[in-house]
């Protein structure tokens, strides 16, 4: 199977090469290469690399920076994937495309899963949401994945250090650190949303799927874990996301439920606490 990867050089595309790449041919598409904003040059490309399928992990994901650049957000995060799903349908191109947890509220505290009603709060889930509803209407051979607080070893194209990258950073640099404890999601690694991708994909059924690690955890109390695997003697103090004013509207709780990968017996995602040990160690961290 010939497969292509728009956003390869990034955190989660560079994963995914690794991944696809010893059991599928290929091709490694970065921003150089395809201009999602544009139909001709999607259309251009995918016709001369005539992949079987399409993974797109290239999105507008600076949070605040959405608020200030609705239309480049919305070019990006929908119009693109909607050029994207166009062209995969008239090219009977199967098409994988990446979102988010930040499509919902947070009201509902308790996980969500793919049945529940996405109620974006900011420009930038609304936008991602938008991409969903154009990959799965506009190619009939789509897959919609949901992830969450994602962190990998290469960091990401547009926004540049991840969350343990970031507090890492601070630890060295401050007298203290603080992080927010009430906001809880489940951080994971884009290895593992690699692993489960490859499984998706060969068990060859279309739609919506949340893809995040098992459990749930504060922003604080993944950030405490990490304090202790690696004796960091900064001191690490709670906080409240309103100690840090901003903009933008979060959802407090964006916890997702594998659901649909659990009917198929396809989900391999561990614990978020199991996967970030690994990543540390593995890492070298």
């Amino acid at each position: 199977m010939k497969v292509a990867i728009i956003g390869a050089n990034g955190q989660l595309g560079t994963d995914l090469v690794e991944v696809f790449s010893p059991k599928q041919n290929v091709i490694s598409l970065t921003h150089a290469e395809i201009e999602i904003t544009d139909i001709d040059n999607v259309k251009k490309v995918l016709t001369s690399v005539k992949p079987d399928l399409l993974l797109n992990t290239a999105a507008y994901n600076k949070v605040p920076d959405a608020e200030k650049n609705p239309i480049e957000a919305f070019k990006i995060n929908a119009l693109g994937v909607r050029n994207l799903a166009k062209i995969c349908q008239d090219e009977k191109i199967r098409f994988l495309h990446y979102s988010t947890d930040y499509v919902f509220d947070g009201k509902k505290q308790m996980p969500y899963t793919e049945n529940d009603m996405p109620n974006p709060l900011n420009v930038y889930g609304n936008t991602k949401l938008s991409g969903e509803y154009f990959a799965l209407n506009y190619c009939e051979y789509s897959f919609v994945v949901r992830v969450s607080g994602i962190y990998g070893k290469v960091p990401g194209r547009s926004k540049g250090n991840n969350f343990i990258t970031s507090i890492l950073k601070q630890a060295k640099e401050r007298p203290e650190v603080k992080v927010v404890n009430d906001e809880v999601l489940t951080p994971t690694p884009t290895l593992w949303i690699a692993k489960n991708t490859l499984e998706l994909v060969q068990a060859n059924s279309y739609g919506l799927y949340h893809m995040s690690c098992e459990g749930e955890v504060s922003w604080y109390e993944f950030a405490k874990t990490i304090w202790e695997e690696l004796k960091i003697k900064t001191p690490l103090h709670p906080a409240s996301v309103k100690d840090f004013p901003s903009l933008v509207k979060r959802p407090f709780y964006s916890v997702l439920e594998n659901q649909k990968l659990k009917t198929l017996g396809i989900n391999q995602m561990p614990d978020w606490k199991e996967a970030l040990v690994e990543f540390l160690k593995k890492n070298n961290i």
